[in-house]
């Protein structure tokens, strides 16, 4: 079977970097092709070479065999190329069809527009993707981001796409939508659709795609049929590095309560939680999206105070009201959208690192550069922070080395309490496994650390003990030893049978 599409030897440099480097590709009809690699690896320059929106240096691209290079992101749609990216792009004020014919809407004579003809057309396209749920005059904005997704699937499709690139399409997906985009894609395979599918989740590989191709360092690293290799021949691909354990859980000792929240209410999204972190353990918090687990952490850190109840740090009944007051208290927050709430990232990794003590950092009205220069250099060296210098603006950085920037801006306030929501969301597995190490040490060293995650391996790794919330309430607590996947999951979808046996997961 002759590809769709295929890069021979393509490359690709930007002011320092070699983002590519002769790397060669190839997607069949038909196909889910899974595009592997670390944060850095390639794989954002290789999507946005396929679609238009940069040209190679060198090297050839082919569509059924013939030549392309594309100018634009047009020229690429002409040819079948749609990509569906981690953000979407849609215009929340205007509908369904609005959006899906965004650019070629069906038109009439004198050129108006047959707002008629492009309801019915928008219809047809969600129907033929087994989309019968969605009203095509309801505006975008007002959707979740799952039915979001399905729009711009359309949208693709309305375009007549024959090869799809989706990056990262679950990373903020409930588990129901996800499901839901599982069988959209099965759906187009089925009909010759091309698919090109980037994902952190090797879970989600296995799941769905037919070959998977890894990049590391900008180079090819290898293609392989998915049902032909395993998750740790993957991740050592990427990582150029064996990685004996994804969860290193290092031994600390759990000692004094730093933190105990007595009943909680935040209504509608809290009500009456009470629960203890003490100084060397870490707590797994775990939930349905909608559960509450955000809100909890936003009271405890005093994005939004507490209605009533009362919370004691270090044996004082402390009234936090603000994260100013929080951080003064030794509360720390690491949230879980790093980009727009935890990081400045047109600024430097010296700049951001000392965000959290700037104040300490100013002499006679101007901030002290030494003083910033060196406490960003001691983050780098504590946290083995991969970049050439601290001057570094934090934009050009790593999902995972942004995660680091986080946490050392943080750690820079020396806090009795760490609370981190969603610490590994959209890293690759190697960064992954040092964040791990990195929670671990930060534990083994006294620091009380509350874990929010979305990920229940991850949560039963990391845990000494992991707590489960659902409707606002926590429902269920665990000892690490002797839990299961399935005694979480069950308290999280709120079912009541006993689990006797244990499940091997």
């Amino acid at each position: 079977m002759n590809p769709v599409l295929e890069l021979k030897n393509v490359s690709k440099k930007f002011p320092g970097v070699q983002a590519l480097d002769n790397v060669n590709f190839e997607v069949l009809p038909g196909e889910v092709h899974a595009l592997l690699g670390e944060n850095g690896a390639g794989k954002s320059t290789l999507i946005k070479i396929v679609s238009g929106v940069h040209k190679p240096d060198s090297g050839e691209i082919s569509i059924d065999g013939r030549q392309v290079l594309f100018n634009n992101p047009r020229e690429a749609q002409a040819k079948g190329v749609a990509t569906i990216y981690q953000e979407l792009i849609l215009y929340p004020e205007l509908t369904v069809a609005e959006n899906i014919f965004m650019g070629h809407m069906p038109r009439g004579p004198f050129g108006i527009v047959n707002w008629g003809e492009m309801r019915r057309r928008a219809r047809e396209v969600l129907h033929s993707l087994e989309i019968y749920d969605m009203d095509v005059n309801s505006k975008v904005g007002a959707m979740s981001i799952g039915k979001r997704q399905r729009v711009e699937i359309a949208k693709a499709l309305s375009q007549n796409a024959r090869i799809l690139i989706m990056d990262e399409p679950t990373a903020a997906l409930t588990e129901s939508d996800v499901q839901r985009l599982f069988s959209i894609v099965r759906l187009l395979r089925e009909r010759g659709v091309s698919i090109i599918y980037i994902s952190h989740r090797l879970e989600e590989v296995f799941m769905l795609a037919d070959r998977v191709t890894v990049l590391r360092d900008g180079q090819y690293v290898g293609t392989k049929q998915v049902k032909d290799t395993r998750e740790g021949e993957l991740v050592s691909m990427m990582v150029g590095r064996i990685i004996d354990n994804l969860f290193p859980k290092l031994p600390a000792q759990i000692g004094k309560t730093v933190l105990k929240a007595e009943n909680l209410w935040y209504k509608p999204t809290t009500r009456g939680v009470s629960l203890e972190l003490r100084a060397g353990e870490i707590v797994g918090l775990a939930g349905l999206v909608g559960s509450g687990r955000t809100e909890l952490a936003h009271l405890l850190f005093g994005v939004t105070p507490a209605q009533s109840g009362t919370i004691t740090l270090d044996g004082k009944t402390v009234q936090i009201k603000n994260p100013g007051q929080a951080m003064k208290l030794g509360i720390a927050y690491v949230p879980e959208d790093r980009g727009n709430q935890g990081l400045i990232k047109q600024m430097r990794i010296r700049e951001n690192v000392s965000l959290a003590v700037l104040r300490s950092l100013v002499k006679g009205g101007m901030v002290d550069n030494r003083a910033e220069r060196s406490l960003a250099k001691l983050s780098i060296e504590q946290l083995s922070i991969r970049t050439p210098s601290a001057e570094q603006i934090v934009n050009t950085l790593s999902g995972g080395t942004q995660q680091k920037v986080v946490v050392s801006k943080w750690l820079a306030c020396k806090p009795k309490l760490l609370i981190m929501d969603e610490p590994t969301r959209g890293v690759d597995v190697g960064a992954k496994a040092e964040i791990h190490h990195l929670i671990s040490e930060l534990a083994q060293q006294g620091l009380a650390i509350l874990m929010i995650s979305s990920e229940l391996p991850e949560i039963m790794g990391m845990s000494d003990r992991i707590l489960v919330m659902r409707e606002g309430q926590l429902v269920a607590e665990y000892p690490r030893e002797g839990t299961t996947q399935e005694h979480i999951v069950s308290s999280m979808m709120g079912e009541q049978q006993r689990l006797d046996e244990k499940v091997q997961v």
